[in-house]
């Protein structure tokens, strides 16, 4: 009776914690961003000359998911080809003008990755 009891109160504390970090998760809290939707990651766009290229390295990647929505908003940047590593956590970006590295840094952190370097 007692050790049923124990075994019911172990695993109602564990079921606890598992719907707390999964709640989190997809709600988009914590450093993954819950997704695993069927998003397609663009191609790094070809650029008719490149002035600059920079490596970003970033923190809070841990999915597919994650890469490709870094890929995708850094692509979406006009001048921008980048192609992110998610081994590495980094992207590497070319440019093709001059843009400011706020704008690439707000991109990345406005998706809740955290920009640790842009060299």
């Amino acid at each position: 009776m007692i050790s049923n009891l124990i075994i019911i109160v172990i695993l109602a504390v564990a079921l606890f914690f598992a719907i707390k970090s999964t709640v989190a998760h997809f709600k988009g809290q914590g450093a993954c961003c819950g997704g695993g939707g069927s998003d397609v990651r663009t191609k790094p766009r070809k650029l008719d000359s490149v002035i600059a290229k920079k490596v970003m390295r970033i923190d809070g990647m841990h999915c597919e998911h994650c890469y490709t929505r870094v890929q995708n908003v850094l692509n979406s940047i006009d001048g921008i080809s980048a192609k992110v590593n998610g081994s590495r956590k980094q992207a590497v970006i070319k440019y093709g003008k001059e843009i400011k590295d706020e704008v690439l840094v707000q991109a990345v952190t406005g998706l809740g990755y955290e920009v640790r370097s842009l060299e």
